[in-house]
């Protein structure tokens, strides 16, 4: 037989058994019992860590309860969903700066559950992250998280828990803090995300596929194969709720893409500005755009104005997968019809890299205290299938970031694999300064930066919230294969475990 028909079949049996044991995590009940049981070391324990308590604040009560429930993305298709409150998003949450948030999430899930607000600042005890900042919340059981909301901004909060399962099936929300004066009246919340609802998400074809497709250099083959329905807070096509404005209105609108596919919403020539990434407000707009790239786990806030009288529309780049199933009517009246409508094409497109930030971490950066180099990658072990890895190494064995409290730190992230890698660093904003070596002329505040294959970028953040904080990729299902380190600070430890008992699955 010829030697590279030979060869084919080999990378085939390879790939088809990588496809299996890709979807068969190395987190896994049975897996976890080999996990050490403490991921770092220090004299004082996170949860001895000085956190502000309400005092004079106005103090804003919430209660989320984690359930399943029978979920109508559309007319014909409904899914069995997790929820904060049995909807999808969970309930919003909307607060103002400066207040003091308590919620209790009380668990009647079958399974153990967590919340991570997602960009907030916060203390490392109301991380949410299972095994590092807490157990995770059982069935049954409650957990009350409690912090000051300082920042105005666009944050969601979701599970940490199992989060490649659990946020796929819907444990997710908005978490919104507003400006004590707003500057636009109108706001609304747009939560973005893939379902795999006509197909099993765990199909033997789909690594296969994501390893071959991914030759074509958009680094999206895997999503493009494992989800087959797009939502706009939970509903899709034309179970999408329109947004009513009369012409020349402007509202502001909260991206928030709470799903594992970058996407790509183009609105109406001349109508849309973006005022905030992140949570961090952005330098005006030099140009004109109507096509923006959403990462993973990123926000994206724009001013948007309707242009006229009749309906518009805000959607998904018509040449991308399912995108007839992600618009968003812009009209008048409920009554007008909106549905049919196409899409503009793109003229321009900006990210959320596009724009520098009003307020910058340093105006110098001064020399780090403290450099890493974070090298993604993706390989295949034996027994284990195909891994992510940070410096060809998975979770929880990739090297931690260390440093102390105070220190300058400088990340260059490295993308030398070929699929994106939204890469979020919990109880920190950073500075973006340079990309592939060539500084920014506008360096931007962030918690997400997206990495895409071959991509390099320079990141500086100050050390300045004690604890043990996570920094993983946002596609969940990368970090359930072990895309994820540890900001580790001298001196404090974790008391929780990975696995044990609470099952905890970060």
């Amino acid at each position: 037989m010829n030697r590279k028909i030979i060869g084919s079949i080999l990378i085939i049996l390879l790939l088809g058994m990588g496809t299996w044991m890709y979807f068969q995590s190395p987190f896994s009940d049975a897996a976890q019992k080999d996990l050490p049981t403490s991921v770092t070391q220090g004299e004082e324990s996170i949860l001895d860590l000085e956190k502000e308590g309400p005092g004079d604040r106005p103090v804003k009560k919430f209660e989320l309860t984690a359930k399943q429930v029978d979920w109508s993305i559309n007319e014909n298709k409904s899914v069995q969903a997790w929820t904060y409150n049995g909807k999808v998003p969970g309930e919003p949450i909307r607060v103002t700066e400066g207040d003091y948030v308590k919620v209790n999430l009380k668990n009647e899930l079958e399974v153990p559950v967590t919340i991570h607000w997602h960009g907030v600042i916060l203390p490392n005890q109301m991380d949410g992250v299972p095994g590092l900042t807490q157990d995770a919340v059982q069935p049954g059981e409650t957990f009350t998280y409690e912090f000051v909301a300082d920042d105005a901004g666009t944050y969601w909060y979701h599970s940490h828990q199992h989060s490649s399962k659990q946020v796929d099936k819907g444990l997710y929300g908005a978490f919104v803090v507003e400006e004590k004066e707003r500057t636009i009246e109108i706001d609304q919340t747009f939560m973005l995300d893939e379902w795999a609802v006509n197909q099993e998400k765990q199909s033997l074809s789909n690594m296969g596929g994501m390893m071959m497709g991914s030759m074509s250099g958009d680094g999206e083959a895997d999503t493009k194969q494992m989800y087959d329905t797009l939502t706009v807070n939970g509903k899709s096509g034309a179970a999408i709720r329109p947004l009513e404005l009369e012409a020349g209105d402007t509202a502001r609108l909260r991206f928030i893409n709470a799903g594992y596919q970058q996407h790509r919403i183009i609105f109406p020539e001349g109508s849309m500005k973006v005022i905030a990434t992140d949570g961090e407000a952005v330098l005006e707009q030099k140009e004109s755009l109507n096509t923006l790239e959403i990462a993973p786990g990123e926000r994206i806030d724009v001013a948007y104005t309707k242009q006229g009288e009749g309906a518009e529309v805000i959607g998904e780049d018509p040449q991308l997968q399912n995108a007839e199933q992600m618009k968003i009517p812009v009209v008048t009246e409920t009554t007008e019809e909106a549905s049919n409508l196409n899409v503009s094409a793109t003229t321009s497109t900006g990210s959320g890299l596009t724009n520098g930030s009003e307020e910058l971490l340093f105006n110098e950066v001064k020399e780090e205290d403290v450099s890493y180099r974070m090298d993604l990658g993706m390989g295949m072990n034996m027994g284990e299938g195909v891994v992510f890895q940070i410096n060809e190494e998975v979770f929880p064995n990739t090297p931690p970031i260390n440093v102390r409290e105070g220190d300058i730190v400088k990340v260059e992230i490295t993308n030398s694999g070929r699929l994106n890698h939204p890469m979020h660093l919990h109880g920190h904003h950073f500075q973006i300064q340079s990309k592939n070596g060539q500084a920014i002329d506008q360096p931007i505040v962030k918690d997400l930066v997206h990495v895409k294959p071959g991509e390099t970028y320079t990141i500086y953040f100050k050390a300045d919230n004690q604890g043990q904080w996570l920094f993983h990729c946002h596609d969940n299902n990368h970090a359930e294969r072990g895309m994820v380190t540890i900001v580790d600070y001298e001196g404090v430890y974790s008391p929780f475990e990975l696995g044990g008992k609470s099952n905890n699955n970060p």
